[in-house]
């Protein structure tokens, strides 16, 4: 079996409605993917419609998350939607990303960038990101790839016109997942290129508060960093998950470019109780 785990939708900042997302994973080859939109659970009722047979999806979110100073990602899988304090979470990420996203182009534009909060907005079809400010940045001729918008010269963290956002603390992430019934796993931890990565010894306090996976094979992990991961998921009982962190055409990364080992994801699938998976695995 061939399984993705991590996957955005227009949605949140794909470029793949997620209709056509689960249509592309099926055509790749996949059996299971994730759809794991940033702070979102609204792709979900369109991808579960248009599910190719043999195709399974399992319902997601990549939750916005803080410790120790550091922006991190969290994944949830097949927790209950509809459980009420998870629910409030999601709605406040979801909320504090427009005012953050029109600050960030206000900003912009008073540093000489031409780009407008209207273009921004029609970019993004779903929940608003940075993603689709460094698109229009593009567009607009400030930078020539979104890759290039996410320094410290323009919107990367810390940078000119960078603005923080409203995160949720690590452990209550963890908690609230598993409140909801869902599982919880750490999204590429260690991806020094996107900039400051907690430490080893926050990886490890996480699984010692019920962490229960952490994503091991990620393009931005370099293969002496995927040992070490795969080292501290199995020395405290965790799963070592593989994904693309497919965006569509926003990013240079294929649908099943890392796949999940069937083992783990059983074991991971195994400690859910709040959702089910949509569709059943190719035999």
């Amino acid at each position: 079996m061939r399984i993705d785990l991590h996957t955005h939708s227009t949605a949140s900042d794909g470029t793949d409605s997620p209709a056509e997302l689960v249509r592309n994973a099926a055509a790749t080859g996949l059996d299971v993917v994730a759809l794991t939109d940033h702070d979102t659970v609204s792709g979900h009722v369109e991808a579960a419609a248009a599910l190719p047979r043999g195709l399974t999806l399992v319902p997601g979110t990549e939750f916005s998350c803080r410790l120790e100073g550091v922006s991190l990602h969290m994944l949830g899988y097949l927790f209950d939607p509809e459980e009420p304090e998870l629910a409030r979470e999601r709605e406040l990420l979801r909320d504090d990303r427009v005012p953050r996203a029109r600050e960030i182009t206000r900003r912009l534009r008073e540093l000489g960038a031409p780009v407008s909060w209207e273009r921004v907005r029609e970019l993004a079809e779903g929940t608003v990101g940075r993603p689709h400010i460094a698109a229009a940045m593009v567009e607009a001729g400030v930078v020539e790839t979104i890759s290039d918008a996410f320094t410290a010269e323009w919107i990367g963290d810390g940078g000119r016109a960078h603005v923080g956002k409203h995160e949720l603390d690590a452990f209550e992430a963890v908690r609230m997942i598993h409140r909801a019934g869902g599982v919880a796993v750490f999204a590429h931890p260690l991806a020094l290129k996107r900039g400051r990565c907690v430490p080893e010894s926050a990886i490890v306090r996480l699984a010692e508060a019920g962490l229960d996976g952490v994503e091991v094979d990620h393009f931005d992990h370099d293969a002496a960093t995927r040992d070490r991961l795969r080292g501290i998921a199995g020395d405290f009982g965790m799963v070592a998950t593989g994904s693309s962190d497919y965006h569509g055409a926003r990013k240079p990364c294929p649908l099943g470019l890392n796949t999940t080992a069937p083992e783990q994801f059983e074991a991971l699938i195994a400690r859910a109780t709040g959702a089910k998976m949509i569709g059943a695995p190719a035999a």
